[in-house]
Formats: structure tokens, C-alpha cells, sequence
């Protein structure tokens, strides 16, 4: 059998009904095969157990078709919702919970679990994929972001030899933001800023951060389809992007001017938001590119 009809074949079998249109496909997995696509899932996709099932589907759609897809996954809301069954009180500055010792053993708690949880559904796929947490595989080496934010860190260093090594397993790696600093002390990273640092290790083509919105809006509220890295630092400057949209887009600013072609942000609660961004020629959410 041809590649091409075995590829052919692949996407009769893989390709959900509600999908992007077949004809454009084709072209799309040849640009993508040889490339690492960093996804980041957020917001509602790790509390809704339906979009959360649309997800797991989709990252399963990429590696079936022989994409490079490398997770990390975020927990706030998680976390939220553990603190508050547990009375703790937290706040945030600039986007960024304050973390102390007690809510640091709840992060890494939830997010273990949670990436446990990622690793079974692919399992169930028939994926094979890999947990990189604080506890096994350690690929994130961090330090203290700053004295008033606590145990949040930012990371100084990636093990992407250890990832790399992963996906020549054929793993799906499934990476959690939190690092260590030399003196093995937890820190909880901002999942962006984790992914951003991933994705720039590993050189991928893409980073995607899936979000509760569609993107990035202008001051009228309207969705910016597509923005340059410079024009998104204005938008911070004037206020146009606020609060915990700002670390996502110096996220973004960063990763774009450090090797990543494009970043986009996508909504995690429309279906097949990773496939449309990567597989139609009209994409979905906000791309950031240099």
C-alpha cells in the first residue's frame, strides 16, 4: 500500500463527522508530520467531563494520523475548587495565585491526580502516554518567581532530552506545570508559561493554549483572528488585555520571538477547537505570530 492511500485510509478511519472538511486534511498532516505541537488544556476542558472527553479525542485523532502532540495541562479550577472544599482562602496578583506551603501540597495533589486521570483516557484510546510531574520524570527545573507570590515558580530549565526520549517511545508525554529547584522544593508554574517553556526546548512548529475564550479581543470586543507579537504588547500597554490574560499573552510574545512559529489561543469549549486551528484553512481562535 502507498503512503498516500495508508494516510488516506488513516483519516477515513480516524476522522470524526463533525470535523474540519476532508479535502483540506491532507496537506495539513504533511506540514505538521515531522513537527512537535505543544498543547496546553485549560479552563472548563478539566472540569466538564464532556469537553474534556472532546480533548482526549482529539489529541488521539493527532497521534493516530502521526502527529507529535506533547500536553501540559493547567488545574485552576481544580484547585479552586479543592481550596474551597478544604476553607482555604487564596488570592492573585497579576493572573498568578499567591502560594503558600498548605496550598502548594494541595496543587501538587490535584495536579498528580489530574494528570493521572489524562495518562487513563489516552490509555483507553490506545494511546500510549507518560506522566512528567514532580513525582516521575522530572523535566521542569524551576526557581522562585518572586518573594510575594510564594511557591510559584518560573522554569529555568526543560529536560527535553527526557521528553524527546519519550516520544521516540512513542509516548504522549503528559506534562505537568510544576518544577523543582536544586534544593527539591515544589513550585506551581503558571501553565502557559510552562507550556511556553516547553515548546520553545523542544522547538516545536505550534503551541496552543486552550482556553474559556474564543481568543484575543479588541477594545469593541471583537475576536482578532490573527495579531503580530508587537501589536499584543500594546494591547497589554493600553489595557486592552487584563488579568489573567496577560501572563497567557507574554506567554505567547515570548514564545514567538524565541524559535515557535506561531501560538494560538483557542476556546476549549467549542468541539474539535484543536482540529479546526490545525486542519482548515480557516483556523480557529487567536494566532500570534513574530
Amino acid at each position: 500500500m502507498s503512503t498516500a492511500e495508508n494516510l488516506d485510509n488513516k483519516i477515513k478511519k480516524y476522522w470524526p463527522k463533525n470535523g474540519p472538511a476532508v479535502q483540506e486534511i491532507e496537506k495539513y498532516i504533511k506540514k505538521y508530520l515531522k513537527e512537535k505541537i505543544v498543547i496546553k488544556c485549560g479552563g472548563r476542558v478539566l472540569l466538564d467531563p464532556g469537553l474534556f472527553t472532546n480533548f482526549v479525542n482529539d489529541v488521539t485523532t493527532l497521534k493516530k494520523l502521526g502527529l507529535t502532540p506533547v500536553i501540559v495541562h493547567g488545574g485552576g479550577p481544580r484547585i479552586k475548587k479543592k481550596l474551597e472544599e478544604l476553607n482555604i482562602d487564596s488570592k492573585f496578583i497579576m493572573g498568578l495565585r499567591v502560594t503558600d506551603e498548605k496550598i502548594i501540597k494541595v496543587v501538587e495533589e490535584v495536579m498528580i491526580k489530574f494528570n493521572k486521570e489524562i495518562i487513563t483516557a489516552l490509555e483507553k484510546k490506545g494511546c500510549k502516554a507518560k506522566s512528567v510531574t514532580v513525582k516521575e520524570n522530572i523535566s521542569i527545573y524551576a526557581e522562585q518567581k518572586n518573594k510575594v507570590l510564594g511557591y510559584v515558580g518560573k522554569p529555568t530549565k526543560i529536560d527535553s532530552k527526557l521528553i524527546n526520549n519519550l516520544i521516540k517511545e512513542n509516548f504522549i508525554p503528559v506534562v505537568s506545570p510544576m518544577g523543582i529547584d536544586e534544593k527539591k522544593q515544589t513550585y506551581n508554574i503558571n501553565a502557559d508559561t510552562a507550556a511556553g517553556a516547553l515548546a520553545k526546548s523542544l522547538k516545536s512548529r505550534r503551541l496552543m493554549l486552550m482556553t474559556d475564550v474564543e481568543g484575543v479581543y479588541d477594545k469593541n470586543k471583537k475576536l482578532i483572528s490573527e495579531i503580530k507579537s508587537n501589536e499584543a504588547e500594546k494591547m497589554i500597554y493600553d489595557e486592552t488585555i487584563s488579568e489573567g490574560m496577560i501572563p497567557k499573552i507574554r506567554t505567547c510574545i515570548d514564545v514567538v520571538n524565541n524559535g515557535v512559529r506561531a501560538v494560538v489561543i483557542i476556546d476549549g469549549r467549542k468541539p474539535h477547537s484543536i482540529l479546526f486551528e490545525l486542519f482548515s484553512d480557516k483556523g480557529s481562535g487567536t494566532l500570534i505570530r513574530k
